[in-house]
């Protein structure tokens, strides 16, 4: 699929200089800091060495006096406390940090997962029930809840206070909650408004310290939980995040937690640098796979362990539940992109909603994303539960898919999500009508350009200047992540040096040396499934790439490559 090239304007030329000479950098990496806000040295030095001590005050949030006022009368009344929570990813860990926080200090607490087949997302019914059933009085809901307007009615006629931790976009009515902690509430003035579900939670739990006088180092100790949510749910890691993520993956790489430590076993990446990337591609499908195949609780009894041994048991377990979903992910995948492929008129809409009632609802989800690379274009899959058409729906960048879904609001049973994931559950007879005014939406909203795969270049850079100095100033711009992404370079009218050959068992990966004009510094790299253009990389004629450099070790002696993700040959007669 072709890709456009988009290369960030050069910052404001002064601001540059300055960092550069104060920084004693380039004007290559002056010029990323600017792009990432930075202007002046106390930034950068803000930056390059994140604090803990530079969070917000958490009562700088709505309602937070509210929700630990609350927490602190069920400390004293003695009341059992339920600390509810989504299946996914940033559910169970925000579940597994503040069960595991307030246990240290109170016995009364319990957890509950909602079953994704039974109960379907965020707080149930069933769920409200059960709290009935077993005395308790006060449920923490995290990572949902902001919607759920008759359900905490229905909660209050039980006899139930919740406390609402959220990070999703209200409804016009905020429930009639205890509390209702959520940065996106309109009339929340949080300085931050990206925080995860378990930032969320995090800050909850950062108050109720404040308020008791606790250690929050306790608090600090779970931080792992915290960066392993940023990254599996995809928020921008910047602000309060960053520094979240900073020391959450400082945790992981030094001393993870018990679960999460047999995690990162299992998954092979024991002695070697966990990264946001390892979160999102190892351990947070594991975790996601619980929630998906069998049941979300079993990633929070993995990651509430205290007892190794039982962890590994469960790893295992949880090891298994990933594979059955990667097989299931694989053949739904096959399937509904072929029914694409061979539709003319579904390969020519600006858009996908694809229907199949046999789909796992586990994997829709994943499927979704899938499709919209593989086409690049806004997807909703959709699948039967309990008589109605549920599923997951995916965005291309810039491409407000939130907007899109509420646009078709009146034909749906419920809703929620944000720009580029949702959720939604509508009668089966709605489907066709969906299908044609989703599709008539995007057509309407979506830019031409937003449809073609788009690589976002940082900055343009010499070949030559790609050294040990320059690398190791880089790797302090971690960690990487929406908001914060990989910087991406381009260099232009690159040669081969001759050397440059296909490699792989199909042969269809490049390993490339390279050298540009003027300069006899050959820079190895790596183009992955790019095997059919070694003639063209061949012919003599110079080409342009764009890439992120990396560290390659090879029998223990480390250098630095160029990762290609793309290769234009705009000088070619």
């Amino acid at each position: 699929m072709e890709k456009r090239w988009s290369i960030k304007p050069e910052s404001d030329d002064e601001t540059i200089n300055h960092l550069s000479e104060v920084l004693h950098i380039n004007r290559v990496l002056a010029n990323l800091l600017v792009q990432r806000g930075v202007s002046n040295y106390d930034e950068a030095k803000a930056f390059f060495r994140p604090k803990l001590t530079d969070l917000h005050n958490p009562f700088l949030m709505k309602d937070m006096e509210e929700a630990v006022h609350r927490i602190v009368k069920a400390f004293d009344n003695n009341e059992k406390i339920l600390i509810y929570g989504d299946y996914d990813v940033d559910g169970t860990t925000s579940v597994s940090l503040v069960y595991s926080f307030l246990s240290l200090h109170y016995n009364q607490i319990d957890y509950y997962i909602p079953n994704r087949y039974e109960e379907g997302y965020g707080i149930s019914y069933k769920g409200i029930d059960f709290a009935a059933d077993n005395g308790i009085t006060l449920v923490i809901a995290l990572d949902c809840g902001i919607k759920a307007v008759e359900k905490m009615d229905y909660a209050r006629e039980k006899g139930i206070d919740f406390v609402i931790c959220d990070h999703h976009t209200p409804g016009d009515v905020l429930p009639n909650a205890a509390a209702c902690l959520d940065p996106k509430r309109p009339d929340c003035n949080y300085p931050d408004k990206n925080l995860s579900g378990c930032g969320v939670g995090f800050k909850l739990m950062q108050g109720f310290c404040r308020y008791n006088d606790y250690k929050e180092s306790q608090l600090y100790d779970l931080v792992d939980l915290v960066a392993v949510s940023i990254a599996s749910d995809i928020v921008p890691i910047v602000g309060e995040n960053r520094i979240l993520a900073y020391y959450g993956l400082e945790k992981l790489n030094s001393n993870p937690g018990i679960g999460l430590k047999s995690i990162i076993k299992i998954a092979g990446m024991e002695g070697r640098e966990i990264t946001i990337s390892d979160i999102v591609f190892k351990i947070g499908p594991r975790i996601n796979a619980a929630g998906r195949i069998d049941a979300g609780s079993d990633a929070v009894d993995l990651l509430v362990s205290r007892d190794s041994g039982n962890a590994g048991l469960m790893s295992k377990d949880i090891d298994e539940c990933n594979e059955t979903r990667k097989d299931l992910d694989r053949s739904i995948t096959v399937e509904a992109h072929d029914l694409i492929a061979t539709n003319p008129e579904l390969l020519a809409k600006k858009s996908t909603v694809l229907y199949n009632k046999d789909w796992h609802k586990g994997v829709i989800g994943i499927v979704a994303s899938r499709l919209t690379e593989s086409f690049y274009r806004p997807t909703v899959i959709l699948t039967e539960s309990k008589g109605f058409a549920t599923g997951s729906a995916r965005s291309v960048d810039g491409f407000d898919l939130y907007k899109a879904i509420e646009s078709c609001s009146d034909l749906l049973e419920n809703f929620g999500g944000h720009m580029y994931a949702a959720g939604l559950t509508l009668k089966i007879e709605n489907i066709p009508e969906f299908q044609r005014r989703f599709e008539q939406f995007v057509e309407d909203n979506i830019l031409p350009e937003q449809l073609i795969p788009q690589i976002e270049i940082d900055s343009k850079l010499h070949l030559k200047d790609i050294n040990s100095k320059f690398y190791r100033i880089l790797k302090q711009f971690r960690p990487f992540g929406p908001g914060n992404m990989k910087p991406a370079f381009s260099s232009e009218r690159v040669f081969d040096y001759g050397t440059s050959k296909c490699v792989g068992k199909d042969r269809d990966h490049l390993k490339l040396e390279i050298i540009e004009e003027h300069s006899a510094a050959i820079k190895q790299g790596i183009a992955f499934s790019m095997g059919s253009i070694i003639d063209s990389i061949k012919s003599n004629d110079p080409f342009d790439i764009c890439y992120t450099v990396e560290e390659n070790v090879y029998n223990g002696v480390t250098t630095l490559q160029v990762m290609v993700k793309d290769i234009k040959f705009p000088y070619s007669e």
